[in-house]
């Protein structure tokens, strides 16, 4: 009578072999941090966390997968704080190595790169040609392109730049039997066909993978201008954001509302804090221009 491997470690074979061993990874330790949402709320299981290094690597991975019938969460940099990335049985597909900027091309202002770059990394790239890729968030330092497109992350300069949908003008995606769709374009105006691109973004994995993407870049602001301002409510603040609009247009660039609350929260538990303004307004405007 021939024993044959069970169909899940029969899988981890084939991708150990395409991979690498290092880059499927079964150690509960190493997996430890790739199975809880940042802030521990949410705890998930894995078979495995699989690190592909390539667009190729993931089709193979989400090919052989599809075979064999395991699930996938694909995972970026785990940033988020609604258990979105948690996995729940089935593999763990990292982006991580997949952290090449494949070209900037700075006349038609884009820059290509590959869903595992890390936001402030393009942001320094662009910066580096004088342009600016206006995506930003708290997370910068270790959230990933891909997970940016995948959830449409709005971030702080929303109000004038527009959400992660906004800023993007082509797609690469494997899709769920591993086949590459390929729609790397860096057209402004394009009207051919359905927008594929825009149905991936925010799709959140459910449709795909996204592998790279081509993003808009635009010019450095010359100057920069903040405010801190109290508010009696928040149909004040509705009004200041209403005044600053009619007077400033798109240089609008960030209005964050605040309750009392929150700025009591960092005046009690951060060292060294200072009330910002005389009063005690029940409410707060954090503006930019």
């Amino acid at each position: 009578m021939t024993v044959h491997a069970k169909p899940s470690a029969q899988l981890l074979d084939v991708l150990s072999a395409r991979l690498g061993e290092p880059h499927v990874i079964t150690d509960p330790g190493q997996m430890a941090g790739y199975l809880v949402e940042s802030r521990n709320l949410y705890r998930g299981t894995a078979l495995a966390v699989v690190r592909p290094g390539s667009t190729g690597e993931v089709a193979f991975t989400v090919g052989e997968c599809a075979k064999a019938g395991v699930a996938i969460v694909p995972q970026g940099g785990n940033t988020g704080l609604v258990g979105g990335g948690v996995p729940f049985g089935g593999l763990v597909l990292s982006l991580a190595r997949l952290d090449r900027i494949r070209e900037i091309d700075p006349v038609n202002a884009t820059m290509t790169a590959e869903a595992g770059c890390i936001l402030q990394n393009v942001r320094a790239a662009a910066g580096e040609t004088n342009l600016l890729f206006p995506l930003w968030l708290p997370s910068e330092g270790s959230c990933r392109i891909g997970g940016n497109l995948a959830t449409n992350a709005g971030g702080a300069n929303v109000l004038r730049y527009g959400n992660t949908r906004d800023l993007v003008l082509g797609l690469e995606v494997v899709l769920a039997d591993g086949r590459v769709w390929n729609g790397l374009k860096g057209l402004r105006k394009d009207n051919s066909g359905y927008d594929l691109r825009n149905l991936f973004v925010g799709s959140e994995g459910t449709l795909g993978v996204i592998t790279a993407a081509v993003l808009k870049l635009l010019p450095v602001p010359r100057a920069r201008a903040t405010a801190f301002v109290g508010c009696a409510s928040p149909h004040h603040a509705l009004r200041v954001l209403d005044r600053l609009r009619a007077s400033a247009g798109d240089a609008l660039t960030g209005f964050e509302f605040m309750p009392r609350f929150a700025l009591e929260l960092v005046l009690r538990h951060v060292p060294g804090a200072a009330r910002p303004l005389a009063g005690d307004p029940p409410s707060y405007a954090l503006v930019e221009l």
